[in-house]
């Protein structure tokens, strides 16, 4: 059995049709349910109430974490190839929905129909989780001793390693990739991008972007490793809740883990010195790559992946300065979102019932949230009761052209991590006191922040940010040393610039550039050699004549420099 456990804001699903010959009635064609634990379902061949049973204890068990009393049960055939008999799987599906009936508010989604389905899932980091259940596995919260490792499977040469991305929508962001040459996925690392130069290109743009906020608001820039012996995770609590997520294996006898979070990682920087309340506050960002143990069958494209790399920043400071801190991040969120042009919801969510620390302390840090939201003149919505239970965040949805919101930004106020790690600094009054740690991710994971992008704006990105800015056209062979020449004074001005000087027809030319959705074209022929100009076309078809080459170049070089949005 494969799970997805969902922490969502909300689950809505339109039955369509019924899409196999064993599927359960349902006068009721739509169904919405806020607040919820979603479990998407793929009931697997020798599945029984066994495997059930321990599924939903493991579900009990989230329940509880989250505070949740809602619960979804929807069948998912979509996370595995090995799926059971249908009528198997249903009377399984409908066991495990009247077991989970018995002490939560549940809703179970019809077996067996084409359904559309909508998702908005929760800001935090343990929103969304894939599980494995079989009835032969032990199930463990500790790794096992290192065991002899199987022959490795031989990789078939002849296999063709390109991703395959037929039938998919044009609009779809994998279909505009493998156009734009931006990406691919390879059988040998599942869940793991392959950036080509156009693409890393773009997720360099936007490391860059992010690197001179961080100049701009004060952040020092760290990096940490990869792996890390899983006594860390034992500190941080990632080891008792997160472990079947994680990556670990043995090595010298020592158990060890890919990292699945950051933010242990950067309070161990934090910890590795002494601080005063002078030096607060500290602000340590890390464009750090984390490994999440995914499901094969949930993985899509660039929206959920195994690898992932998160543009993550922890602030030690003093309470005291939450307010200021957390109106820099909405700055620095809202300037940046600005230049994509991306409209954005916030929700402040507010106390659990189940918490750590004082009603006082908590009311205190919700109403700095609160002050920063209204000094920064924010519309926000508050979720009651939906905090972490460390303390309040804001969490950040974002609305792409299509009108579409995804959960990327997050600001959370952290008073459970400086505890469990004993962070400290020099008070005032001679004193130790305990920082709290304010966690902020804008792109959150860049992978998906990508992917987002990409069809927003179906490839067709600011000139800053696309891969060649300009590609330059010859007409005949008399124009070569002069495009040359333009090609040239573009590359030294730092424009990603291309030379087209084949010996297809014009159209030929301008087509594939316009596929490749280049933003600017210079056309070069016998008239601009003779009068010293280009012919400048836009991918949308705009074209102006008789443009000096230093003309051109300036405009463009002050496009790139100030990231306005292209003109085409």
């Amino acid at each position: 059995m494969k799970i997805l456990e969902l922490d969502v804001d909300n689950i809505s699903y339109e039955m369509i049709k019924p899409e196999s010959s064993v599927y359960e009635p349902s006068d009721k064609l739509r169904e919405s349910v806020d607040d919820a634990l979603a479990l998407l379902i793929s009931v697997e061949r020798g599945d029984d109430q066994a495997v059930a049973d321990q599924a939903m204890d493991d579900a009990r068990r989230f329940l509880a974490q989250l505070k949740r009393t809602r619960v979804v049960i929807y069948p998912f055939a979509h996370l595995s190839t090995e799926l059971a008999p249908p009528k198997e799987a249903m009377a399984l599906v409908d066991y495990m929905y009247r077991k989970m009936a018995e002490g939560y508010e549940t809703k179970k989604a019809p077996f067996g129909w084409n359904k559309a389905l909508t998702l908005r899932i929760k800001g935090h980091p343990m929103a969304e989780r894939s599980k494995r259940y079989s009835a032969a596995a032990q199930q463990q919260t500790q790794p096992k001793e290192a065991q002899i490792a199987p022959k490795a499977k031989p990789l078939d040469r002849s296999i063709v390693t390109k991703s395959d991305f037929a039938g998919l929508p044009e609009t779809d962001h994998r279909t505009i990739g493998e156009r734009l040459n931006l990406f691919s996925f390879q059988e040998v690392s599942p869940g793991m991008v392959y950036w080509h130069n156009n693409g890393y290109i773009i997720f360099n743009e936007l490391l860059k972007l992010m690197r001179e906020k961080y100049q701009e608001y004060g952040y020092e820039e760290i990096s940490t490793p990869t792996i890390a012996n899983l006594a860390l995770w034992d500190v941080s609590g990632h080891l008792e809740h997160y472990v079947k997520e994680m990556f670990t294996f043995n090595a010298d006898s020592e158990q060890l883990g890919l990292k699945a979070m950051n933010c242990p990682s950067g309070i161990l920087v934090y910890k590795s010195r002494k601080w005063s309340y002078r030096d607060l506050p500290v602000r340590l960002a890390e464009f750090g790559t984390i490994y999440r143990n995914e499901i094969s069958g949930a993985l899509t494209g660039l929206f959920r992946v195994r690898e992932i790399t998160q543009d993550d920043a922890h602030i030690f400071a003093r309470e005291d300065q939450i307010e200021e801190e957390v109106t820099k991040v909405l700055s620095l969120m809202d300037a940046v979102y600005k230049r994509f042009g991306f409209e954005y919801r916030l929700r402040l969510s507010t106390m659990p019932d189940d918490h750590m620390g004082s009603p006082e302390l908590w009311d205190r840090a919700t109403e700095g949230l609160r002050r920063a939201l209204e000094a920064n003149k924010l519309a926000y919505e508050i979720n009651e009761k939906d905090g972490a239970f460390y303390g309040p965040k804001i969490d950040i949805s974002i609305r792409d052209s299509m009108g579409r919101e995804w959960q990327c930004a997050t600001i959370q106020l952290d008073y459970q991590m400086p505890h469990r790690f004993g962070l400290e600094y020099t008070g005032e009054d001679g004193k130790q006191h305990m920082p709290v740690v304010i966690h902020k991710a804008v792109y959150g994971s860049i992978e998906r922040f990508i992917g987002v992008m990409i069809e927003h704006y179906q490839g067709k990105f600011p000139t800053w940010l696309a891969p060649v800015q300009a590609r330059v056209i010859s007409i005949s062979e008399t124009a070569n040393e002069f495009s040359e020449k333009a090609y040239k004074e573009l590359k030294s001005n730092g424009v990603r610039a291309e030379l087209d000087n084949s010996d297809k027809t014009l159209e030929y030319k301008i087509r594939d550039a316009q596929m490749m959705k280049v933003p600017y074209m210079l056309i070069i022929g016998k008239k601009e050699v003779e009068a010293n100009t280009v012919a400048v076309r836009t991918r949308s078809g705009g074209q102006k004549f008789g443009v000096k080459l230093e003309d051109f170049v300036e405009k463009i070089r002050t496009e790139i420099e100030t990231r306005v949005e292209s003109p085409n």
